[in-house]
């Protein structure tokens, strides 16, 4: 979302950025081109392509492109169109270097040592920087593709409540976004292997990350005495030039960006295609929606929320998906469900998205997020397509299929066409 004049009000606008990666057709290996696919639009090795509504970006790594709203979007119905529509420009612009789009979250058999080319033109220094302190030559850096959601509020009063609700969400949004079973050609054991390998990547300055869940902080004053400074203050004895002294350095699960008046929720991977990802999008801004109108619990009570709390669900989750057993009645409480005995986040969402989502008028997101919440997500479904023990060959068959699905706007069930 780019900077306005006069900031949106909760819910207002929106934000998507949706990162694929760029893979050879046949041997699926990442084709470090990106810099080359805008040369070829554009003319110049420049970060940004404009195309009214949709732009085009690179990445920290060459192998991928981003592509996003140029500022925010009314709604998000409809959305999956156009992005659609610049998914298949791009393939077929990718067509001479025998290459393709990638869905999913990670790479399947990346290898990140020998396969990490970091991009080099337009704000290079950015991404030196963390390569100097980090070393970007792994999956936590290098193979991770994400969908992005930026939120807006209009002051400290909208920040507040937006805070409040995201924070209690994120724990359980993995469940229905996780994408990333497989990596190094092994199945993982995490649903969310993205997520799981992520929040280790900057282990080496802690509070960058934290516990992915943001710290209680529910003002712009709070959040920069509690989150951003002690960020800034850990990182300078590695950042002596201050190159990396920004908002975007602060890599939780949601992100205040107070200079654009958004949160940026970055902790969902990206889906098979754009019409899944709207339907994860939209599943979350409707149960959002109810937790700022304060539809089950006051904003009072949500801000009581410790991180550690919350922290711990995101971690279940991350390794169990929708099968992950909340036993905390309180958090449960929270979005108004009622349960008895082991209730799963699969439950929960299910329970969700009948309270407070209705997608008669598109089909598609419908049966997509039917899909998710009946077969499971997108990493359940590719664990029943590749089989316990998978080939190399198993593997790469299966993630064709997803690429085939990436380009047809489909939804991928095992042993269907997209």
């Amino acid at each position: 979302m780019s900077n306005r004049k006069t900031p949106l009000h909760l819910f207002q606008g929106f934000g998507v950025e949706l990162e694929y990666m760029i893979v050879q057709k046949d041997s699926l290996k990442v084709s470090p081109i990106t810099d080359k696919l805008i040369y070829d639009e554009v003319g110049a090795y420049v970060s940004d392509v404009e195309f009214g509504e949709i732009a085009w970006s690179n990445e920290l790594v060459l192998h991928v492109v981003e592509l996003k709203t140029q500022g925010p979007v009314e709604s998000l119905p409809g959305l999956q169109w156009k992005m659609l529509e610049h998914v298949r420009k791009i393939n077929q612009m990718l067509e001479k270097y025998d290459a393709m789009l990638l869905p999913t979250g990670a790479h399947p058999l990346m290898n990140p040592d020998t396969d990490t080319r970091l991009w080099p033109h337009e704000y290079n220094a950015i991404y030196e920087a963390y390569n100097k302190i980090f070393d970007c030559r792994g999956h936590g850096w290098a193979n991770l593709q994400s969908t992005h959601l930026n939120l807006p509020f209009a002051n400290d009063t909208e920040f507040e409540k937006l805070h409040a609700a995201i924070r209690l969400l994120l724990p359980i949004i993995p469940a229905i976004s996780a994408s990333s079973p497989v990596l190094d050609g092994k199945i993982s054991g995490f649903d969310d292997t993205r997520l799981e390998v992520y929040r280790h990547n900057q282990d080496r300055i802690p509070s960058i990350a934290g516990k992915i869940i943001p710290e209680r902080a529910f003002s712009k004053a709070e959040y920069e005495e509690k989150i951003l400074n002690p960020i800034y203050a850990d990182m300078k004895p590695y950042d002596q030039e201050g190159v990396l002294q920004e908002e975007f350095l602060n890599s939780r699960g949601a992100i205040a960006r107070f200079q654009r008046n958004a949160i940026e929720i970055r902790l969902i991977d990206i889906q098979e295609s754009p019409v899944a990802d709207m339907a994860v999008l939209q599943a979350v801004v409707a149960v959002l929606q109810a937790l700022v109108s304060e539809r089950w619990i006051s904003i009072a009570e949500l801000k009581k929320w410790e991180e550690e709390k919350l922290a711990a669900i995101l971690s279940d989750v991350i390794k169990n998906g929708q099968q992950a057993v909340i036993t905390d009645f309180d958090f449960l409480a929270c979005f108004g469900f009622k349960c008895n005995e082991n209730c799963t986040v699969g439950e929960l969402w299910k329970f969700l998205v009948n309270e407070t989502l209705v997608l008669d008028e598109q089909p598609e997101v419908a049966y997509a997020l039917h899909v998710i919440l009946s077969r499971g997500n997108l990493s359940r479904r590719i664990l029943e397509a590749i089989g316990q023990n998978p080939s190399e060959q198993k593997i790469m068959e299966v993630y064709r299929q997803l690429a085939i699905c990436l380009h047809n706007g489909g939804v991928f069930l095992s042993g269907k066409p997209c």
